[in-house]
C-alpha cells in the first residue's frame, strides 16, 4: 500500500469492483453451461446449485441465487454484457434480472418481447446512477416507461401491488409470550403500510420528548423505541376498540384499597399476570385501564340497575368474581364469555352482579337448550 494516496486508493477500489463484476459475469457464464452439461452428476448431487454449494462451501441459498442469476443472464444478453464490462455490479444484476423475470411471468399476456428488451436496456442504463435497492423499485415501474401505452404499465404495477398486499396479508403474524420474569417477548410480520404507520408513531413518541432543536432524523435506539411502544399501548383509548363479550379490550387492574393508598401489595390483571402496586397506581390514572378496588372482604359492590342487559360496571364485577366460564373444566376468559341471567329476565330475574354468571358462547347456547342444559356442571 506504500505510495497509495487517497485518490489513488479510491481509483484502485473502483477498478477492483469492476474486476469483481467481470469475474462474476464469467463465473455466471460457466455456471449456466454447468446446468446444461449437468455437472452435478460428477458427484451425485441433485442440482447444479447443490453441487456448487458443496464445491465452494457456499450456503445453499447463496448457491441457488448464483445459479438463478446465471440462467437469467443467458437470456438477458444486454444485462450480461453490462456485468461483463463492469458497468453493473452483481447486486444490481440480481435486481434487474428479477424485475425482468417478473415482467415476463406476471406482465400482460400480449406484451411483446421487444418491450422486455427495452425494459432491460432502460434498467441497465439506470444502474449507472442507482443501487440495487433503488433498481428494484424502478423495476416495478419500468413498464410505465417503456410500454406503448401508459395504462398498460399502470395496470401491471397495480397488479403487482395487489398481489404483494395479498401475500402480505396472508403472512401477517403476531406472537408474544411471557417469560415469567416480568417481560413479554414477541415477534411480528405486518404489511408495509402498517409497518410505516407503526414506525411513524414510534418516532413521534420518541422525538416528542426531545427539544425541537435537537431532534435528529434518525431511527430511535431500541431502548427508546421500546419505551415509545409501551407508551403507545397505554395511550390506546377503549372507546376506539371493539367490544368482545361486553367487556371490551380494556385491561382491568384489581387492587386493594391499601395498595391504592400507597401499600406494597401487588395488583392483578384480568389476564392473570401481576404487577407492582406502584405500576397499578400509575395505571389507575390512564384511559386504557380500569382500576377495580376491593374492600377488606375482597368484595365488589353491586351498583346494578333494573335494566335488561348488565352494565359495563356489572360485567367487569362479574368477570372479576367468576374469572372464567363457570362451567366446570372450561377456562374461557371473560373476553370470550357472555353474562347470563341465573333467573331469566322474562321470568322476573334482576340485572345485577348477583344474578349474573359468565358463560362462554358454546356453554351459553347449552344453557338455553333444554335438551343439553342438564349436562352442564358448574
Amino acid at each position: 500500500m506504500i505510495g497509495l494516496d487517497q485518490a489513488a486508493t479510491a481509483n484502485l477500489l473502483r477498478g477492483l469492483a469492476q474486476v469483481a463484476s467481470r469475474l462474476d459475469a464469467l463465473t455466471a457464464t460457466v455456471l449456466a453451461h454447468a446446468t446444461q452439461v449437468r455437472v452435478e452428476e460428477t458427484n451425485g448431487a441433485t442440482t447444479t446449485a447443490t453441487w456448487w454449494a458443496d464445491a465452494t462451501h457456499r450456503t445453499r441459498a447463496t448457491a441457488h441465487r448464483d445459479v438463478k442469476l446465471a440462467v437469467a443472464l443467458s437470456r438477458f444478453t444486454a444485462l450480461a454484457e453490462a456485468l461483463a464490462q463492469g458497468r453493473v455490479n452483481t447486486e444490481q444484476a440480481h435486481a434487474i434480472a428479477r424485475a425482468l423475470g417478473d415482467l415476463e411471468t406476471d406482465g400482460p399476456e400480449e406484451l411483446e418481447p421487444v418491450v422486455v428488451e427495452q425494459a432491460e436496456k432502460h434498467l441497465v442504463d439506470c444502474a449507472d446512477g442507482f443501487d440495487a435497492k433503488h433498481l428494484k423499485v424502478l423495476g416495478r415501474h419500468v413498464l410505465t416507461v417503456v410500454a406503448p401505452a401508459p395504462e398498460v404499465g399502470e395496470a401491471h404495477e397495480a397488479k403487482l401491488l395487489e398481489d404483494e398486499e395479498r401475500r402480505a396479508a396472508e403472512k401477517t403474524r403476531l406472537t408474544f409470550a411471557s417469560d415469567g420474569h416480568g417481560m413479554v417477548h414477541g415477534r411480528f410480520s405486518i404489511p408495509t403500510l402498517h409497518g410505516a404507520m407503526l414506525a411513524k408513531a414510534i418516532q413521534a413518541l420518541t422525538w416528542a420528548k426531545q427539544d425541537p432543536a435537537e431532534v435528529r432524523q434518525t431511527r430511535p435506539t431500541p431502548v427508546a423505541a421500546g419505551q415509545a411502544f409501551t407508551e403507545l399501548l397505554e395511550r390506546l383509548d377503549a372507546k376506539d376498540l371493539p367490544t368482545v363479550g361486553g367487556v371490551g379490550a380494556t385491561v382491568v387492574v384489581t387492587m386493594t384499597i391499601d395498595s391504592l393508598m400507597g401499600g406494597l401489595a401487588a395488583a392483578a390483571l384480568d389476564t392473570g399476570e401481576v404487577i407492582s402496586a406502584g405500576a397499578a397506581r400509575r395505571l389507575a390514572c390512564e384511559a386504557g385501564v380500569i382500576p377495580m378496588v376491593l374492600g377488606g372482604k375482597s368484595e365488589v359492590l353491586d351498583v346494578g340497575r333494573r335494566r335488561r342487559f348488565h352494565t359495563r360496571a356489572q360485567r367487569l364485577a362479574i368477570a372479576q368474581r367468576d374469572k372464567t366460564c363457570v362451567v366446570g373444566g372450561c377456562d374461557a376468559p371473560p373476553s370470550r364469555c357472555h353474562v347470563h341471567h341465573v333467573i331469566p329476565w322474562s321470568e322476573g330475574g334482576g340485572t345485577s352482579v348477583k344474578d349474573g354468571r359468565l358463560y362462554c358462547s358454546a356453554h351459553h347456547a347449552m344453557v338455553h337448550d333444554p335438551k343439553r342444559s342438564g349436562r352442564l356442571r358448574t
